[in-house]
């Protein structure tokens, strides 16, 4: 007789412990988990994948007109348009670049099929490791993928979708239509797009012509064009060189030798381009449609610009503001230089046009200040006043309305030229209002200025609203001797096949202010950089002239001052229009005003002011030094 084996408590006749059934159906639920997951991650990537953009028209970098603006002494300042000048194939590009491009951004280019698992985790561990985003993971197909068919902004469906024409493009391009297609389209900085562009804004030759070194340096803008630029920043492009070349070496392209070797050899860059003359290039090309209709073929346009002094605006903005900007809590600044008959040698719109293409020299449009009080002074000066008529700088009421002095203090009896020069608010209100606002007010439009002015007493405080462009504009008719200024940057457009399409004609200029009243206006504006509220913009060896503006609670400080041979307005401030720690026209404004001008020295004392030969000149400003000091 056979006998069972006997079934204890705890077993299964099929022969499963019930202690695995917990197992078990934790691997079955998992495997239901994974299946939806994939379903629905198959789903979302359909989905987003029928939103993808049209991918037709990749290598039609040509489709647009090239337009190339050109400063005043014939040097290429930018080229926009096509993207990146004329594509550039494989074959084309220096074997070095490649080399650099590859070793910087996507070692594994040539292996990979779109995404490098092995790069995007190194990243994650890098920036989990220094608590920061320090480096990214994409490759070199996801950049490209992203800078010609999606936007910037940072979402989960725009990385799904880079991916997915990530994917597109390796299954139907090859690695070197791929790298060929970056590269004709990533942006180096100093607003050049494509390498062919690069290598002409920065070193004046085609990219087959780059040395080693200047390729190295190309790559090393791709982390972040606009910090890097050499005409930016030439110290940290050459620093970003240096791990160009680090990285070169752990690729295999370079021994340790050629590695040393090419850390010392020199850089040469031409400067034909920098980053903030592209505010003056959009602004060029703002203008063009008035003069050739739009674009429908390549041009040559030729500008006013001076590639020198564009430099200069921008070392002195640069450098006053790293000094002083974080301190005083101002964040930006513009300038703009121009002749006295209105031709437009320098723009800088912002500190950085790579962070913001705004351009605070035309778009911005601010209250100017006690900058506004020249033209109140000119009014009355036309009206028959006299720079020695005597005012009371004390409390003053027109209508319940009390303006006080910028100090809070108040000096009595003075003369109009030094309240002018002092800028005292009670005086300019009292010349404004014997004057009478409505011609203050016709002063104003005369000179160029059309914002929107209230006949309110406050009006002679600079209340409304200007922008720096028609500031400097105004001002260039007090250095010109009173004749009529238009602002202009275009004196020139060619066609492709060499025809002359716009040429700009200089005829003789409206004289709109009589020449007396000019130098008479010029006098008290001497005394205040002389002796006034403008002291910081002194130079030894030049006459200048100008005036400083301060809006209420330092929200904008402005310096507009000249010679007989240029006009240069500052204005710095906030964006956001938040307050500054008490920064006046007669101070950062000023200071980078001095810096800019003491470049042009030579220049700025070529050509003396109007009213240089009035009878008993000096007068003024002697009167001003004896009754402040003394003496003369």
């Amino acid at each position: 007789m056979s006998h069972m084996p006997e079934q204890g408590p705890n077993d299964d006749l099929t022969g499963f412990s019930p202690r695995r059934a917990p197992l078990k159906k934790l691997a079955y639920w998992s495997l239901i988990a994974l299946l939806w997951l994939g379903l629905a991650a198959g789903v979302l990537v359909v989905y987003y994948a029928l939103d993808l953009p049209d991918t037709d028209d990749l290598w039609k970098t040509g489709s647009q007109p090239e337009l190339s603006i050109y400063a005043r002494d014939d040097g290429l300042v930018a080229r926009r348009g096509r993207p990146g000048g004329r594509p550039m194939r494989y074959e084309d590009l220096p074997p070095h670049l490649i080399e650099a491009v590859i070793a910087i951004e996507d070692r594994r280019f040539f292996s990979h099929l779109g995404l490098d698992p092995r790069g995007l985790l190194r990243a994650m561990a890098v920036n989990l490791r220094q608590g920061r985003l320090a480096q990214g993971g994409s490759t070199l197909t996801q950049q490209l993928a992203k800078n010609v068919f999606l936007t910037p902004e940072r979402s989960f469906k725009r990385k799904v979708q880079e991916l997915l024409l990530a994917f597109w493009l390796e299954a139907h391009f090859t690695k070197q239509d791929i790298i060929a297609l970056y590269l004709n389209r990533v942006y180096f900085g100093s607003g050049a797009y494509g390498v062919q562009s690069a290598a002409e804004t920065y070193f004046n030759r085609p990219v087959q012509n780059l040395t080693q070194i200047e390729a190295a340096m190309l790559a090393g803008l791709l982390k972040a064009p606009s910090r890097y630029a050499p005409t930016r920043d030439p110290v940290a492009a050459a620093r970003r060189t240096q791990i160009v070349i680090a990285a070169m070496r752990a690729a295999g392209y370079l021994t340790a030798e050629e590695a040393v070797s090419l850390s010392g050899e020199d850089i040469i860059i031409t400067n034909r381009s920098t980053d903030g003359a592209h505010y003056a290039v959009d602004w060029t090309l703002d203008q063009l449609p008035d003069f050739v209709g739009r674009p429908r073929a390549d041009l040559d346009v030729m500008t006013t610009l001076d590639r020198s002094m564009q430099l200069a605006a921008e070392r002195a903005i640069n450098r006053i503001l790293a000094a002083q900007g974080d301190a005083r809590q101002a964040a930006q600044a513009a300038m703009v230089v121009m002749t006295p008959d209105g031709a437009i040698r320098a723009m800088v719109g912002g500190r950085a046009y790579g962070k913001s293409q705004f351009n605070r020299a035309v778009q911005a449009r601010r209250q100017p200040g006690s900058a506004f009080k020249p033209v109140v002074y000119l009014a009355a000066l036309e009206s028959g006043l006299d720079a020695n008529a005597v005012f009371d700088d004390s409390p003053l009421e027109i209508n319940g309305w009390s303006p006080k002095n910028y100090d809070g203090t108040y000096r009595g009896t003075v003369t109009a030229g030094e309240a002018l020069a002092r800028s005292l608010n009670t005086v300019a209100v009292q010349v404004s209002e014997q004057t009478g606002r409505d011609k203050v007010i016709d002063m104003a439009r005369r000179l160029g200025l059309s914002g929107r002015m209230r006949a309110h007493p406050s009006l002679a405080l600079g209340t409304f609203e200007v922008n720096l462009m028609q500031l400097t504009a105004a001002y260039a008719h007090f250095a010109n001797g009173g004749r009529q200024v238009v602002p202009h940057i275009i004196h020139g457009v060619i066609s492709a096949s060499g025809q002359t399409l716009y040429d700009r004609l200089s005829p003789s200029p409206l004289q709109i202010i009589a020449p007396r009243h000019i130098g008479a206006l010029n006098e008290m504006l001497r005394a205040t950089i002389s002796i006034g509220t403008g002291r910081a913009a002194r130079l030894e060896g030049v006459e200048l002239a100008g005036k400083t503006g301060t809006s209420q609670n330092w929200r904008d400080a402005w310096f507009v001052g000249y010679s007989g041979a240029l006009v240069v307005g500052v204005w710095v401030g906030n964006d956001d229009g938040a307050p500054m720690n008490r920064v006046t026209g007669g101070g950062l404004p000023a200071h980078i005003f001095a810096a800019f001008m003491d470049e042009q020295k030579e220049l700025a004392a070529s050509v003396a002011l109007p009213g240089s030969d009035l009878p008993n000149r000096g007068g003024g400003i002697g009167g001003l030094l004896r009754r402040l000091f003394g003496s003369d």
